[in-house]
């Protein structure tokens, strides 16, 4: 992978990892395009979303470092249901769905979902994530699951998820943020582990370019959604979701990009 490569992609992740429009289905687009679709783009996806997960810790630190056990035994109850799942269908997800036709189809029935959401307006009984009870946490866990397809969106499954079970959309977008820290991080150091053989000590500057690229870039986005959600809801992103999938299908079907997975 050319160091280009791995400028470009941790820039589209870390602009994407924390809105909801599928950072694995942008960064799965942006390999094809780039013709670094092999086993070991796929990994290095996987392991720059951590540079991401660091944002989080350094944007939020005094909360997460805070000595607070309801808040960390909520994020490892909504961890478990994806990190069970993520385990078993693991290969067989990134043997089959990591494909530009498949994530395409997610984006769009994505981007209907949370049309559809957004027009019942929901009230909500949770306006923080420190009200947040252990069942809130699983039912947002188990929202956090359909981000297993490539192209649903984490951020997105569990944000829309959480105001659909009540959380605040600012409570919400929080705790898909703070969930982020233990999900992303398991999901890099595993992928990383399982397939340390197709790395070497020449790839490190690689990897800490795409890691500085998308600190950066996921740190600014944090600060921005932040401040968005507060007056705005996620109409845009829905549209954006459904035009874009809409091109890469139409592109694919009639051969004018070469969508290579």
């Amino acid at each position: 992978m050319e160091i280009l490569d791995a400028l470009i992609l941790g820039i589209v992740e870390g602009l994407t990892e924390f809105l909801p429009i599928s950072s694995t289905g942008h960064l799965i687009l942006a390999s094809d395009l780039l013709g670094a679709n092999d086993e070991r783009g796929k990994v290095f996806d996987i392991a720059i979303q951590t540079g991401a997960v660091v944002a989080v810790i350094w944007e939020y630190r005094a909360r997460l470092f805070r000595v607070d056990p309801k808040l960390w035994l909520n994020l490892i109850v909504a961890f478990i249901p994806a990190a069970v799942l993520g385990l078993a269908f693991g290969a067989y997800i990134k043997a089959h769905l990591f494909s530009a036709v498949p994530v395409a189809s997610a984006f769009i029935v994505g981007g209907l979902i949370i049309l559809l959401v957004e027009r019942k307006k929901l009230p909500s009984r949770v306006d923080s994530t420190e009200a947040m009870t252990r069942l809130d946490a699983l039912k947002v866990g188990v929202a956090q699951c359909f981000a297993l397809i490539p192209g649903t969106s984490r951020s997105g499954a569990t944000i829309i998820g959480g105001m659909l079970f009540g959380l605040s959309r600012r409570a919400a977008t929080e705790f898909s943020f703070f969930l982020a820290v233990p999900t992303l991080l398991a999901a890099g150091a595993y992928d990383l582990w399982k397939n340390r053989a197709l790395f070497a000590a020449r790839d490190l500057p690689m990897f800490a370019l795409g890691l500085a690229a998308a600190f950066v870039s996921a740190f600014v986005v944090i600060r921005w959604l932040i401040r968005y959600v507060a007056t705005h809801d996620f109409r845009p992103f829905a549209w954006y979701r459904i035009v874009f999938g809409a091109v890469v299908l139409l592109t694919a079907y009639f051969g004018w990009v070469s969508w290579r997975a």
